[in-house]
């Protein structure tokens, strides 16, 4: 097995550095969300650091999460209420709980990180197996760009410069498979730190069609948490799956 289909990969390698200043503001998804649980239960997969359940916590809903990484699990429990929040720890596909949920939810294209085929076909068959009738499972990705995969594969980003290190990042797409392996190197005296990371990307098209195949429908689709038009323009989506 790929080092990059190890479902607790990411934690390990970005836990320390996940809650830094740039990650997008919870408050707009977390308030679309509370429009569709009520009063919960709702679950995240890869419940993560609680980035956005706490949020939505805050806002009166039971929220439950699924977690592969220990080490995000330790920073969520380190947060003001995120004791309080049941996690199970495990693969976010396999949906390892019991009960009838209103509302599950997938955020930060972490759909994506599912890179063994047939993992992600397998979340939404166990995300039906756990909602409600009624009940919805909302996902956020973005729509893939071949262009920008295209600059992704000619450019080394650079993402720091210090007095005592280098950190770069370069990309390599397999438009056949839809994946791609994305290494971020950070060179320091005496070695060179490696944290790869890799994604099976989809289309909104194929998204609907795993949805399909497990028994739920296409609500709605945004262009973003503030419900904007979706267009053909759109760099990502916010797509809602209903479960009737």
């Amino acid at each position: 097995m790929s080092i990059l289909d190890d479902p607790g990969l990411f934690g390990r390698q970005w836990a320390t550095k996940y809650d830094q200043p740039g990650n997008p503001d919870p408050e707009p998804a977390a308030a679309f969300l509370a429009g569709l649980a009520g009063s919960g239960p709702a679950l995240e997969l890869a419940i993560g650091s609680g980035r956005v359940a706490l949020p939505l916590a805050a806002r009166g809903v039971a929220v439950e999460g699924i977690e592969a990484s220990p080490e995000m699990v330790e920073l969520l429990r380190g947060k003001p209420g995120g004791a309080a929040l049941p996690v199970v720890l495990g693969d976010m596909a396999d949906v390892a709980v019991d009960g009838s949920y209103p509302l599950v939810y997938l955020v930060f294209n972490t759909l994506f990180n599912l890179t063994v085929p047939g993992r992600q076909e397998d979340c939404f068959r166990n995300v039906a197996r756990v909602l409600a009738p009624g009940g919805r499972f909302v996902i956020e990705a973005f729509v893939p760009d071949e262009e920008q995969f295209a600059r992704d594969e000619r450019e080394v980003q650079v993402h720091g410069v210090t007095e005592d290190s280098v950190t770069v990042r370069m990309h390599r797409y397999d438009r056949e498979a839809q994946t791609f392996l994305r290494q971020t190197l950070t060179f320091r005296e005496g070695g060179i730190q490696l944290r790869p990371f890799g994604m099976r990307y989809q289309w909104p098209e194929q998204i609907d069609g795993f949805a399909e195949a497990a028994g739920l429908r296409l609500e709605a689709r945004y262009a973003d948490w503030d419900r904007g038009r979706f267009t053909a323009e759109s760099p990502s989506h916010v797509s809602v799956y209903r479960k009737d």
